[in-house]
């Protein structure tokens, strides 16, 4: 394997963790959102899927994102008959996201995002060192 397939391995590790970040930013942005009408649905958590491909050019197995779906789990309720998405019971369903859950995610995201940048990054810094030592 060379130093650029390498490369461009980590460089889409980085490219679906940034991806897996941006679901979980829009799912915590989003952990308030009910419906605006009685009985509506809220948002639904969004969740991510990746998938290793083949890379026709070099014929290394890269990570890349095969879908971002929506967690079919069912939604918690919460009474408050003020609420204009209140059922006919005063229930109002509310967005199926864990704050936990998503920092855990953004915590593992961050860590597999600055390993695939440190692989990145040394990787350069021995062809630099190889380009070096050949002047």
């Amino acid at each position: 394997m060379d130093m650029n397939s390498t490369m461009a391995i980590s460089a889409a590790g980085m490219e679906a963790q940034s991806q897996r970040l941006r679901v979980v930013a829009e799912n915590l942005a989003n952990q308030n959102t009910t419906g605006s009408t009685p009985g509506a649905d809220p948002y639904r958590r969004k969740t991510i899927t990746f998938q290793n491909i083949i890379d026709n050019k070099t014929g290394v197995s890269k990570v890349s994102v095969k879908k971002i779906d929506h967690d079919m789990s069912d939604f918690e309720t919460r009474y408050d008959p003020s609420h204009p998405a209140a059922d006919a019971q005063g229930y109002v369903k509310t967005p199926n996201v864990s704050t936990m859950v998503e920092v855990m995610d953004s915590h593992e995201a961050q860590r597999s995002y600055e390993a695939n940048l440190n692989t990145l990054q040394t990787t350069r810094s021995m062809i630099t060192r190889t380009i070096d030592l050949l002047k």
